[in-house]
């Protein structure tokens, strides 16, 4: 099967600005994360866990979601928890950049 014979939604390329941080939580729990920033997804972020190889986007609405980064990342509540306090001051508020 050839590319000419897909139905693309869009093709688009960007620079983005990725960030890889990796750090240790009062638990003992290892976190290696690479946040990418992008002008796409109305300014949330693709958080990916290197470990697991999960990523999802997130934006200060998804913090504030009980449950979520546990749900997608597959952690228990005070690993979930840790991850929520360290993603509030990296994630940051809403830019709607596609308006």
């Amino acid at each position: 099967m050839s590319a000419n014979s897909f139905d693309f939604l869009y093709d688009h390329s960007e620079d983005t600005r990725t960030r890889f941080v990796c750090f240790i939580t009062p638990s003992l729990q290892r976190f290696d994360l690479a946040i990418t920033s992008t002008s796409r997804f109305y300014g949330k972020q693709l958080i990916t866990d290197i470990q697991s190889g999960k990523t999802a986007i997130i934006g200060p609405d998804d913090l504030n979601e009980p449950g979520y980064l546990e749900y997608v990342y597959k952690l228990s509540e005070e690993d979930g928890e840790d991850l929520r306090n360290f993603l509030i001051e990296i994630v940051g508020m809403i830019n709607f950049t596609d308006i």
